[in-house]
């Protein structure tokens, strides 16, 4: 092999090396996004599950679909049959003290940071 093959074998190596270099940053920041994905998922699946425990001790809910209906306190009606202006308002009020946003910006997304100014905002309004 003559120095001129050599090197210009050399430049292709390079650039296929450049290429692959490039697919493989690519896949790094897919694999980055999935993981920060699951990792949101699994707070939120932890966050709902907690919720889910501490409503079904409350007797909200039933442990199991063989339980029937829960049972309310006495005196208290269904939800369904309680028609209060505010019922919303209390509704996004329990969902943002539950730990999830209710701004436009990240509704229904796991608050992670502490408070939201924008979810404050809304609830203040």
């Amino acid at each position: 092999m003559e120095n001129k093959d050599i090197f210009t074998h050399m430049q292709a190596l390079d650039a296929q090396m450049g290429t692959v270099h490039g697919e493989l940053s690519k896949l790094m920041l897919e694999v980055k996004k999935l993981v920060e994905e699951n990792q949101q998922l699994r707070l939120e699946n932890e966050q709902l599950r907690k919720i889910l425990k501490r409503e079904s001790i409350e007797g909200r809910l039933p442990l199991s679909p063989d339980q029937g209906e829960s049972t309310l306190p006495e005196g208290k009606e269904p939800p369904e049959a309680i028609d209060i202006v505010g019922e919303g308002y209390d509704n996004l009020a329990r969902l943002y003290h539950e730990g999830f946003h209710i701004c436009n910006v990240y509704y229904g997304h796991l608050r992670t940071e502490g408070d939201c100014l924008f979810c404050l905002s809304f609830l203040n309004k």
